[in-house]
């Protein structure tokens, strides 16, 4: 069958000018999509530093939280933004509000450990049980804290040991802050013979400590005895000192007791002799 020239000429108009339309409304759609993506993106920056900016005028706000949260509102803009782009060219947003709900579902299930370590985090950053630069104990992690992240803790044992902790496992366990109250006590205890005077020996090492300039006056030191042998007797000397001289305090009046003992002839019971040991007997022929 012929065609016909003038029907065929009709049909490609009629297509160019329905491509035409789809060009001309893709085109104000893609336009339309560039512009919410730069203002977008241009208002999730600015959200970001003025929430991050805002947070940093409320006394005591962790810089960790403040960053997280600026960061949280950022996504989320720019995800509501992608939303709305993807609407332009048709496609259904609830469709998409959904699919973004099951994945985060999924996600959430898949990294339950990750999202406790993080929700431990907040609650550190939020109450501060312990801070950067302070000693705590926690079950049996202890060490000076170095940093506070959102997923664990670094710590820094005593004898230099790196320690990294999730903050689920800190979080669940009681705290103990060695540096939070400022002072701490300490007791130092020497065991003497029971033939010593007691009294003198008590009156020297509060004498010893009295020499001590990081020792504080009050609460006062005391010198007491804390248990009694057959022929020993164990005084103890309890003070109280700042928490950053704690342990250089103690080892220093520690020596300085024993040293003044020795000087006035307070005497510490010898240990008892070793019993000599069997003769290895003959071997039988």
């Amino acid at each position: 069958m012929p065609i016909d020239p003038q029907n065929a000429l009709l049909s490609v108009q009629a297509g160019l000018a329905q491509l035409s339309t789809l060009i001309v409304s893709y085109s104000f759609s893609a336009i339309g999509a560039v512009i919410l993506l730069v203002v977008g993106y241009t208002v999730a920056g600015l959200a970001e530093r003025s929430l991050y900016a805002g947070l940093g005028h409320i006394n005591g706000f962790d810089a960790t939280l403040r960053h997280f949260f600026s960061k949280i509102v950022r996504y989320a803009i720019l995800v509501l933004v992608v939303i709305m782009v993807l609407g332009q060219f048709g496609v259904q947003t609830a469709s998409i509000i959904a699919a973004i709900g099951a994945i985060g579902l999924a996600i959430g299930l898949a990294l339950q450990g990750t999202l406790q370590n993080i929700a431990a985090g907040i609650m550190l950053l939020a109450l501060r049980p312990f801070r950067i630069g302070e000693y705590a104990e926690v079950g049996a992690i202890s060490g000076t804290i170095e940093e506070i992240g959102l997923f664990a803790t670094r710590l820094r044992t005593v004898d230099g040991v790196y320690i990294l902790a999730p903050n689920s496992t800190l979080w669940n366990q009681p705290v103990r802050n060695y540096s939070r109250n400022g002072v701490r006590r300490g007791d130092i205890t020497l065991t003497i013979g029971s033939w010593n005077d007691i009294d003198f020996a008590q009156k020297t090492m509060l004498g010893v400590v009295a020499a001590e300039r990081h020792v504080r006056r009050e609460p006062a030191p005391i010198a007491f005895v804390a248990t009694v042998g057959d022929s020993t007797v164990a005084i103890t000397l309890r003070y109280w000192t700042s928490a950053a001289d704690f342990f250089a305090t103690q080892i220093d009046l520690t020596k300085r007791a024993k040293q003044a003992f020795d000087a006035e002839g307070i005497s510490v019971p010898a240990p008892p002799p070793e019993a000599p040991r069997p003769e290895p007997s003959a071997t039988r022929q």
